[in-house]
């Protein structure tokens, strides 16, 4: 082998390549990433599923498209799964945003459950919550108290949503929202695929004396179907060190202080 031979890329350091290079062109194709990497089509195509599988993209003919091209929501397993270690570090980084005492809420999402799993036991706190999951990991901690805003629960995220919560929502307020997001991006703010966990995250932004959004980097640069906020109404992006610095001083320079765990 000469000393100019290229090193063989590893499947995981593959995988995320494609998956950036899918964010970054809004579609991929199977022939010319097989070409580019210097692998099979078929193993490529395995790489496809693994990552669809994972909820971190969407197969389609010939290749595979980022899944909020198409509005389309991974399931809460997948969810999960995908950039697990990431979301680990950003809540630990949010624990500083929590007050000694008070109340606070927490959105549905993954990355904010990670912080509901942490929350200190040594704080009172109250909790008010649309998720399900986050409701009930806190319901046996003596420390909290957990308020539900009630409404529809959404299947896919196990939020809850619509006007039963929209209207506790107004009437509420708390020292600091944990809001989640599936797109943020200075063109176009906070964004989600759905329009009714859009209407109560709208909602959340105006019930809260402070405004912290967790989000990975994969969240960053991305724009979904429905828009629930501005970047100056947040105070606080928590992400991590995936996000591009350039692209962080962009957002910063929008709004939020921006931090990456």
């Amino acid at each position: 082998m000469s000393a100019d031979t290229l090193t063989p890329m590893y499947q995981e350091e593959r995988q995320a390549a494609i998956l950036e290079r899918v964010r970054r062109n809004g579609r991929v194709d199977v022939g010319e990433l097989a070409d580019e990497f210097d692998v099979t089509p078929e193993t490529l195509r395995r790489d496809l599923t693994s990552l669809e599988r994972h909820g971190l993209l969407r197969r389609v003919h010939g290749g595979a498209i980022p899944v909020e091209r198409l509005g389309f929501e991974p399931g809460l397993t997948a969810r999960e799964e995908a950039m697990a270690s990431e979301k680990a570090r950003i809540a630990r980084v949010a624990l500083a945003e929590v007050p000694v005492e008070g109340a606070i809420l927490l959105d549905a999402g993954t990355t904010t459950a990670r912080l509901a799993d942490i929350l200190p036991v040594d704080r009172e706190l109250t909790v008010v919550t649309d998720a399900v999951t986050i409701a009930m990991a806190l319901s046996a901690r003596p420390n909290i108290t957990v308020l539900c805003i009630g409404g529809r629960v959404r299947g896919r995220t196990l939020a809850m949503v619509d006007q039963w919560a929209l209207r506790v929502l107004a009437e509420t307020f708390v020292d600091v929202a944990f809001v989640g997001t599936n797109g943020i991006s200075v063109e176009r703010g906070l964004t989600t695929p759905d329009l009714a966990e859009a209407a109560v995250k709208r909602a959340m932004l105006q019930a809260a004396r402070r405004v912290v959004v967790l989000a990975d980097h994969t969240k960053v640069g991305n724009d979904c179907f429905a828009r629930f906020g501005d970047l100056d109404e947040i105070d606080t992006l928590i992400s991590d060190d995936g996000v591009d610095r350039l692209v962080a001083m962009d957002l910063q320079a929008a709004g939020p202080r921006v931090v990456l765990a």
